[in-house]
């Protein structure tokens, strides 16, 4: 073969389909995996397939603290006609409406990455669309609102941190709670701790339930069950990435911010499984991770890593990926 001919063949082009998303891609013929990314989705091309549920149950992953939390919650008598009523004197329209004036939807023609993660996460779980909404933010966080039609929203500091993949992690995670049904309870929890202490609050409708729920003390259940379902969504993120490196690589940038790619990812990890064998053998650093813990409105990221770890290390992850 002249030299004319091996070069033209060693570029020759070939198809490959996203696993992830469907679209088909044209990539060099010498192409590896996870060395070209998806013109829809900005995901790694890979030859691996990529599993979907089309009847997960939430009780097949969701968190046992979870579960246990919100048990306790909804035995407390009137519960949810209480959440249901703060809701709708608030207005579940007032979410929506903030959020279309103040951020911007996600559609697939305005941010088509984005939509295309969603639709990954929303077609692996097997969840009805939500709406997306990217807002700015100094705050690295993002949030699931809403009770019948939920929306996503997801704070510019926080996806200007992180990769595809780990945005994918973040979009899945805020899916899961959709999967999970934990919207109303969420959504009510975020409200409180949005108004609890605030002097606005004695101002808006709701203000006479807000102020029942946080004098029975069924406020503080309820935050403190909305820590503890953040362990479930992390599951739920990793059944869509399906990688439980890119959910670490996620909390990594949580605690390190910028600075994370400075950090070593083993010695991360390694810290992580420390911090459970601590948490699991010493009765002091329970008691102080319980007490700071409970101040937060998400679980510590070095907690949320090695839960996950030890999901994936107990066979528990890879059971449920061979259903």
């Amino acid at each position: 073969m002249s030299k004319k001919d091996s070069t033209a063949a060693a570029t020759e082009r070939y198809s490959v389909r996203c696993r992830y998303c469907g679209q088909k891609n044209s990539v060099r013929e010498d192409y590896k995996n996870n060395e070209a990314v998806c013109g829809r989705c900005r995901l790694p091309l890979s030859n691996e397939a990529h599993k979907k549920f089309a009847d997960l149950s939430k009780h097949e992953y969701v968190h046992p603290a979870d579960s246990k939390a919100l048990a306790a919650l909804r035995a407390i008598p009137g519960i949810d006609t209480a959440l249901k009523q703060l809701l709708k004197v608030t207005g579940e329209s007032a979410i929506r409406v903030m959020f279309m004036a103040s951020a911007v939807k996600v559609t697939p023609k305005q941010c088509p990455d984005l939509y295309a993660k969603l639709q990954i996460a929303c077609t692996t779980l097997g969840v009805d669309m939500p709406e997306l909404y990217v807002q700015q933010n100094p705050v690295v966080n993002a949030f699931t609102g809403g009770v019948d039609r939920p929306i996503i929203v997801l704070h510019s500091s926080l996806i200007e941190r992180l990769n595809d993949e780990e945005t994918l992690a973040v979009i899945a995670h805020e899916v899961g709670h959709i999967h999970a049904e934990h919207v109303l309870y969420l959504t009510a929890a975020r409200l409180i701790e949005a108004l609890a202490n605030a002097s606005l609050a004695r101002l808006i409708p709701g203000a006479d339930i807000i102020k029942f729920l946080i004098s029975a003390g069924i406020s503080g259940s309820l935050l403190a069950w909305a820590r503890k379902a953040e362990l479930s969504c992390d599951r739920a993120a990793l059944l869509v990435t399906q990688d439980p490196h890119v959910i670490g690589r996620t909390m990594m940038k949580l605690c390190g911010g910028t600075f994370a790619s400075k950090i070593d990812y083993d010695l991360f990890l390694e810290q992580a499984r420390e911090f459970e064998k601590n948490y699991d053998e010493k009765k002091l650093d329970r008691f102080w991770a319980d007490i700071l813990g409970s101040g937060l409105s998400h679980p510590f990221p070095i907690w949320r890593v090695s839960e996950i770890l030890k999901w994936v290390d107990e066979g528990e992850y890879a059971d449920l990926m061979k259903r």
